[in-house]
Order: C-alpha cells, then sequence, then structure tokens
C-alpha cells in the first residue's frame, strides 16, 4: 500500500461529547472525496516536540466513506500525554491540521459469513461505528452484529443514543453497552462475561477488539480459552 502524502486539514466543527472526550469533525480541500475503508486510521503531525517521530498520533475515523472530503475523530483527553492536552487546548472550529491516511488494515472480512463480536471500551468503539453504518449503508449480507462497548460511568457512553438508533435500523444488530463502575438500567461489569456468554455454544465467529492493549490481552486470552482460533481475532490498540 502506498504512503499517502501529508494533508492539511481544517477542523469544521468541533463536539463535547462527554465532560472529557471531544468529536472532531475535519475536512480536507485539497480533495474532493476521502477514501478509506471502515476501520481505517489517520495520524496527525502535533507540534509538540522536536523529534518529529514524538509529534505523531493516530485515531481511528470514526465516520463512514460518503464521497465527501469530510471525516471525524472522536478523541479522549488523556491529561498524562502531550497531544491530547495540546488538541483540547489549542484547536478550534477554523484550526488547520496536518495528518496523513488513511493507513491501516483493520478492516471488515469480504464476506461476512458469520457472525462478528465487536468488543470495544472508550474510544475504540470508533472503527466500529463507521464498520456498522458501512454495512448499513450498503446494504451488506451479514449474520449477527454484536457490539460489546464497555466504559465507567454512562456519560462515558459515546455515541449512546445513535447506537440505540442503530440496533433499530440494522437487522441483526445488538448494542451491549456495559458499565463497570455504575448501576443503571444497563448491564454492569466488564466486557468480557458478555461475549462468553453470547459465545457459550461456540458458534462460527469473528472477533474485533478496539482498545486500551491491557483490555485486548484479556479479551484474545478468554477467547482463545474457549476455543477460537487466532485466525478468528482482529485487533486494533492504542496506548
Amino acid at each position: 500500500m502506498a504512503i499517502q502524502p501529508w494533508r492539511t486539514a481544517k477542523v469544521i466543527r468541533i463536539i463535547d461529547e462527554t465532560p472529557n472526550t471531544k468529536r472532531y469533525v475535519l475536512e480536507i480541500p485539497e480533495l474532493t472525496s476521502f477514501d478509506f475503508v471502515p476501520g481505517q486510521f489517520i495520524t496527525f503531525d502535533l507540534p509538540i516536540d522536536e523529534k518529529p517521530s514524538r509529534r505523531l498520533r493516530s485515531y481511528s475515523i470514526a465516520s463512514w466513506p460518503n464521497g465527501t472530503n469530510v471525516l471525524e475523530l472522536v478523541i479522549v483527553l488523556n491529561v498524562e500525554g502531550k497531544g491530547t492536552p495540546w488538541m483540547f487546548k489549542n484547536i478550534v472550529e477554523g484550526s488547520e491540521m496536518t495528518l496523513r491516511g488513511p493507513q491501516g488494515v483493520f478492516h471488515l472480512p469480504e464476506t461476512i459469513d458469520r457472525d462478528i463480536f465487536f468488543v470495544c471500551t472508550g474510544t475504540g468503539i470508533a472503527p466500529f461505528r463507521a464498520m456498522c453504518n458501512h454495512i448499513l449503508n450498503h446494504n451488506i449480507p451479514h449474520q449477527n452484529l454484536y457490539l460489546v462497548f464497555g466504559t465507567r460511568f454512562k456519560e462515558d457512553l459515546l455515541y449512546h443514543e445513535e447506537m440505540q438508533e442503530l440496533e433499530k435500523k440494522l437487522p441483526g444488530f445488538h448494542y451491549i453497552p456495559t458499565l463497570s463502575r455504575q448501576q443503571w438500567e444497563g448491564r454492569t461489569g466488564y466486557v468480557h462475561g458478555i461475549y462468553e456468554e453470547l459465545c457459550s455454544n461456540k458458534q462460527p465467529a469473528y472477533f474485533y477488539l478496539c482498545g486500551w492493549k491491557n483490555m485486548l490481552d484479556e479479551t484474545k486470552k478468554r477467547i482463545m480459552e474457549m476455543g477460537y482460533d487466532k485466525k478468528s481475532i482482529h485487533q486494533e490498540s492504542y496506548g
């Protein structure tokens, strides 16, 4: 795959999704259409360090291909880092940012001939939002789609109402959020018990994982202990 050139993007909208998470909508003026595969990511070059390699920050694309030059990212503030504190402080609507992409090979199978479990925490929902809406928009044949989304508190559930609406529109799509630090009307605890319960009959399945490395490692371990092959697991990590 050819390396994409660096381009200038303009921030056309910023949405406060949660108290510590923002949605950034960007337009790339030099392109008429930003073409990508749902699940891919872009990389920013941020002015936060003298060394180029320390300025790079990558984020999964949370929107889906629609024939325009606009894309959306959802980014959580990491107070211990340098990238997101700089962005949250300095980037406003109208700001220009340097980015490269799309990149990555984290994407749907060519044929969805078995159930898919999308397991994520936090902003790891971004590529799965893109994938599921792409399936809906193109009427792609599929089996059951399970989005198992874990956060600590209800206020941290990204795209919550949108996913509830998608559950009504997309046949076979099951949105299963779970909270680890709060009692509410939905599931509680970590993501692991949910996919283990849903896979108790060991049906053929693909597993797509996105989130912090510790969650990915634990999930991959448990899936293989259930008897699934490593080749059925696809993952995208951050942090």
